[in-house]
């Protein structure tokens, strides 16, 4: 990989202390970031490691020292588990950071305090702690023949300098890639959650599920409670066995607690339901708790919120009920099931592997289905990256659209080109694909092809919804 062994040749520390955030993120986008190149292996030619993080934090007075954390992992559903966490600590009272990859629309919304993306001023402040450091680390990289820090590795270092600067009680933080030997997995937490596994960046993280899984076990650290959801029972066997063997006490889902989901009445709103959950210790009691995110996959995430809670509560934090019902009952992220458009009826999804283009055409049942019956087209607009599952991700649209665009991102070189997704489109079984040259050029094009009175789903990639919501 080029660039990864030599020093980047953007602006130096000394030229981003009063720097705008362009040159902040010109001089960041120079670093290798595997969002954009895939590593081969899980690490073992130095691409990822903790020691050179530790190195890092070391050089900038270890600031992820200053709290406690609630360290999530997982193959899908991290990010909306992260924030109702977060979102739950905040009406509670704390001060909260937050901590989610990959970003949406701006690399600010990846760090935030009481959940608010950090500050321009605040973002330059920590980059002027972390960038010298940075530079010291990759001038002995350049003597040695090793690796510099990663673009990830410096956000990392970035987010807890900010959340020691703001002296948050508490910091809920999303692993990047994996867990064992992703930047986050530094951090000491009083909770690690696991959300489901299933296959997802495997040419990193390993070709099954049980590799899958064993890399995520490793945020289980000694003595430090596990809250897991995970029902693949090769995944379940690697986190019990891991629990086990770090004396971990485990909750895991389907055996401690149960969780269910009721649907909106109005299912083709798209509002959220109600997570429906049975836990050990609560008496047989099902509790009830209205939701903010639509989809049975939402109250999976939101139940391991909330048995994650139970675990904070028993270490000491004060968190009524009343903050559990209203962080679960407001919490929002973007591209999760997210209605941008009425006429037509425009829904932007995340959805980036097979298990959670499953979550969103069950979730949009209702909704194609009353498109269906007024007569109306249903298109899906897709993207994705050339590393993914992508026959089988398209696989799980067949039967419920009757045209289908595809497009390739233009700011990430992962992207597929449009020729492997129209062949991925016939090998899946749906109906010949316009092309796009750009997402914007897509949805142009699908608005156009549902017309007033029909349904846009938009999926495939973070990298998509980026570009979708930048047009």
């Amino acid at each position: 990989m080029p660039r990864s062994r030599s020093t980047p040749s953007r602006p130096r520390g000394d030229q981003l202390d009063a720097g705008p955030r362009a040159a902040v993120l010109g001089w960041l986008d120079s670093r290798v970031n595997y969002e954009r190149q895939t590593p081969v292996g899980p690490g073992g030619d130095g691409s990822f490691g903790l020691a050179r993080m530790r190195r890092l934090l070391a050089l900038i007075g270890n600031p992820h020292d200053a709290f406690p954390v609630v360290h999530v992992a997982g193959t899908k559903g991290k990010g909306s588990t992260v924030a109702m966490i977060a979102a739950i600590l905040g009406e509670a009272g704390l001060r909260v950071g937050r901590y989610l990859s990959p970003h949406v629309h701006r690399l600010e919304e990846r760090i935030a305090v009481d959940g608010r993306p950090i500050p321009e001023a605040d973002l330059l402040r920590s980059f002027a702690t972390v960038v010298p450091a940075v530079e010291q680390l990759d001038a002995s990289a350049v003597r040695r023949g090793t690796r510099v820090p990663t673009w990830f590795e410096v956000v990392t270092a970035v987010a807890f300098d900010h959340f020691a600067r703001a002296k948050v009680d508490i910091a809920v933080l999303e692993t990047g890639l994996g867990g064992r030997l992703d930047a986050t997995n530094v951090s000491r937490p009083v909770v690690s959650v696991i959300t489901s596994i299933s296959l997802d960046h495997m040419a990193i993280l390993g070709p099954t599920v049980r590799h899958i899984a064993t890399e995520k076990a490793g945020i289980i650290k000694r003595g430090c409670p596990v809250v897991c959801g995970a029902r693949d029972l090769s995944a379940r066997k690697v986190i019990v066995a891991t629990a086990r063997k770090r004396r971990a006490p485990l909750r895991l889902i389907d055996r401690d607690f149960a969780i269910s989901h009721a649907p909106a009445k109005a299912a083709t709103s798209l509002a959220g339901g109600m997570l429906l959950l049975r836990a050990a210790g609560e008496g047989g009691q099902e509790l009830t708790y209205p939701l903010s995110m639509a989809g049975r996959h939402q109250a999976d995430n939101a139940g391991l919120a909330v048995i994650t809670i139970g675990e904070l509560r028993r270490r000491g934090f004060p968190i009524p009920e009343t903050a559990v019902r209203a962080g679960l009952a407001s919490v929002h992220l973007p591209s999760r099931i997210e209605r941008i458009s009425d006429r037509p009826l425009v829904i932007l999804d995340a959805a980036h592997n097979v298990a959670s283009m499953e979550s969103l055409v069950e979730t949009l049942e209702a909704p194609l289905a009353a498109t269906t019956a007024r007569g109306a087209p249903r298109v899906l607009l897709f993207a994705a990256s050339a590393d993914k599952q992508i026959e089988e991700m398209l696989a799980c649209c067949r039967g419920r659209f009757d045209r289908v665009v595809v497009t390739r991102y233009l700011t990430n070189p992962r992207a597929a080109t449009t020729e492997r997704l129209v062949a991925a489109c016939a090998a899946a079984g749906l109906p010949v694909p316009t092309t796009a040259q750009s997402p914007a050029e897509a949805l142009k094009a699908a608005r156009k092809l549902a017309g007033a009175r029909g349904l846009v789903c938009i999926a495939g990639s973070f990298f998509l919804a980026t570009e979708i919501g930048a047009g």
